[in-house]
Formats: C-alpha cells, sequence, structure tokens
C-alpha cells in the first residue's frame, strides 16, 4: 500500500498576528496576488491541495495552485470572543486558566481539546488515502496534528512553536511519523 504524504504549511503572516493579536477571518501581510502560484513547482502532482476555510489560508494556497479544496476540519480554532482582541489586553485570569486548561474556553469557542479532536478525526480519514496532501492550515492546527502524530499529552501543545510558511512533514504507512526533510 502507498504512503500517506501529508505536508501542513501554516498561513502567511497577518496584519493581527504582527500586533499580537488573536486571528480574525484576515488577508495575509504580503502581495499574495502577486506572488500567486510563485511556490507551485515545489510538491509534484499528483496532489491534493486543501486548505482552512479562512481569507489568509485560501490566500497562502494561491501560492501553490490554483486548485485548493475547501477543508473544514483545516479551520483554525474558534477563539469566540477574543477574535481581533489584543492579548495584552485581556483578562489575565482568564487567559492563563485556557493557557493552562485544555478543556476550557473562556473565550466562548472552542478548547485546545476540541480541536485536537477534530484534528486527530481528520488525520485518522486520511490514513486510507494515500498519495500527497499538501494542507494550508494555521498554527493551531498543526499543533494538534504533531500531538497526535507523536503522541504527545495535550500539556506540550504551547510548547511547540509554528512559523508563518513553514512546512511540517508527516508520513503514514501503518503508523503516523514525523518527517524531517532537508532542503539544500
Amino acid at each position: 500500500m502507498q504512503a500517506t504524504r501529508l505536508t501542513l504549511i501554516c498561513h502567511a503572516a497577518t496584519p493581527l498576528q504582527k500586533r499580537g493579536r488573536f486571528p480574525d477571518d484576515e488577508a495575509v501581510a504580503m502581495d499574495w496576488q502577486g506572488a500567486a502560484l510563485s511556490l507551485a513547482g515545489r510538491y509534484k502532482k499528483p496532489r491534493r491541495l486543501l486548505c482552512g476555510p479562512e481569507m489568509r489560508a485560501r490566500q497562502t494556497a494561491g501560492l501553490f495552485g490554483d486548485d485548493a479544496g475547501i477543508e473544514d476540519a483545516l479551520r483554525d480554532a474558534d477563539f469566540g470572543q477574543w477574535k481581533g482582541q489584543a492579548i495584552s489586553q485581556l483578562n489575565g485570569d482568564q487567559l492563563n486558566t485556557w493557557l493552562t486548561d485544555s478543556t476550557c474556553a473562556p473565550h466562548g469557542g472552542e478548547s485546545v481539546d476540541d480541536v485536537c479532536m477534530r484534528v486527530a478525526q481528520w488525520m485518522k480519514s486520511l490514513e486510507n488515502q494515500p498519495g500527497q496532501v499538501v494542507a494550508i492550515t494555521h498554527p493551531f492546527v498543526i499543533r494538534a496534528a504533531l500531538l497526535y502524530v507523536m503522541q504527545f499529552p495535550l500539556s506540550m501543545f504551547y510548547l511547540i512553536d509554528v512559523e508563518a510558511l513553514s512546512a511540517t512533514e508527516l508520513r503514514f504507512n501503518k503508523a503516523w511519523r514525523l518527517r524531517l526533510e532537508t532542503h539544500a
């Protein structure tokens, strides 16, 4: 059986990220139209190009091809009332609780547990779909995928940094594996 190759790419940086704010459905902070298809040759076809439904994910997907399908499981976490808010202006106790208790959602959106369960279900569905999948998504989704693959406890969630436009390579062939590649 052929392996499933999953490349998770974090969307390009946004103005809200640069200002230390929670995401909303904002555009990327680059000339994405001018750069469209600039990375289209990076992943050989046939490949499935997927992205989250948010504008920043769709625009970033345009760097890799014009055939991206929207995958709801790749959507960012729902930050509820915190969407677009400056992290520095939030209630410190609520923020601390959210950062230390993966089951809580003081903002009224999704908890970290919810995001991790959604991503794990999607990844399980890929196990029977061999071939290359390139998925443009968000730091929370990529963290959740890494926890699933590496079987890390949820307490490790905030110990993973995901940079804009970074690529995380995962493979499934009877078991998920993290694959570190060189681009020399």
